[in-house]
């Protein structure tokens, strides 16, 4: 229950207008948009539809004035760049970039010169994505789901007021994501104010899963964070099992989660975030220049509690934590 609401194809040489050329669009034309993700369609078909949904609000329907051309990775980074060079040739007018960083960084390795939009970028400045927030300086901009560290330590004072006897932390993070590796060391110190220990454990996909449980399970961890990024997004199922199946309470940024069976989630509201990206869309579409429309951070955030999962794991979580509740699954 709810608490509070918070795409004619002019071949390859369309990669190449100038940004200024793309403000002159022919009445009745048929725009495109390449959408390069990492997560499979069927593990997120409510961003596709959030990101949809905010086109049709703006007079953009799907087959009609605009059409799109997923190319997604299904979890695997590695097929990113042949992915972004495929949308390049296709000759879009504007790259929607999902997924975080990696995404975002395979469309700019692919093109200079289509706009491009990102959905979820974190630390966009620091990750060398755009020049600053306010001015992102070449063909890309949109939406951060994170521009800074200060949200990660709200995780770990949720599980700490839900667990009050909580002092070791398990971290499963996937060292192959330098925005994940790059805040290692920032989470070992927030985690540290709060009096906990952590406990990196290492997962670049399933196959690590069993050895990154074991390792928290060795090291006596009580609960543990997932670091969030879009690889491990495709096995949040199988954490969630595997949480449960150790007695693991623990937490993450997307709602997704929470939704998989973990105990709670607290973050931006990325489908929010993938519905203002279609207003980037339609800048882009009327004329703008990526490089002076400034990034957008996020403006609703939510916490999502799981019950059954508390109640699987013998938890009552206080009425406190309940209270900031956006959403509690029972």
């Amino acid at each position: 229950m709810r608490r509070r609401e918070f795409i004619t194809l002019l071949g390859g040489t369309a990669a190449a207008w100038p940004l200024a050329a793309r403000a002159q669009q022919p009445a009745g034309r048929v725009y495109r948009v390449g959408y390069l993700g990492i997560v499979s369609r069927e593990q997120l078909p409510h961003f596709i539809k959030a990101f949809e949904d905010g086109l049709r609000s703006l007079g953009y329907h799907v087959g009609q004035n605009v059409a799109i051309e997923y190319r997604v990775a299904d979890g695997q980074m590695e097929r990113l760049p042949a992915l972004a060079a495929d949308v390049v040739r296709l000759g879009v007018d504007v790259i929607i970039a999902s997924g975080g960083n990696p995404a975002n960084a395979a469309a700019m390795k692919a093109t200079t010169t289509i706009p491009i939009i990102m959905t979820s970028s974190v630390d966009p400045v620091r990750a060398g994505l755009v020049a600053s927030l306010a001015r992102p300086g070449r063909n890309v901009t949109g939406l951060a789901a994170d521009a800074g560290g200060e949200i990660l330590g709200k995780r770990f004072e949720l599980l700490k007021e839900t667990l009050p006897n909580l002092s070791r932390l398990g971290i499963l993070w996937n060292p192959d994501v330098e925005f994940v590796r790059s805040r290692q060391t920032a989470m070992t110190e927030t985690a540290r104010t709060l009096g906990l220990t952590t406990i990196p454990a290492e997962a670049r996909g399933v196959e690590t899963l069993e050895q990154a449980f074991a390792t928290m399970m060795r090291e006596r961890a009580q609960a543990f964070v997932v670091q969030g990024d879009s690889v491990l997004l495709n096995y949040r199922g199988q954490i969630a099992e595997m949480a449960l199946r150790n007695r693991l309470p623990a937490a993450s940024l997307q709602r997704e989660y929470a939704e998989a069976g973990l105990l709670l989630t607290y973050g931006a509201d990325l489908r929010d975030l993938y519905r203002r990206a279609a207003g980037f869309v339609d800048k882009i579409f009327k004329g703008a220049n990526p490089a002076e429309l400034p990034v957008e951070q996020p403006t609703k955030f939510e916490l999502v509690i799981n019950l059954k999962t508390a109640k699987a794991l013998d938890i009552d979580v206080p009425p406190s934590v309940l209270a900031r509740a956006d959403e509690v699954i029972e």
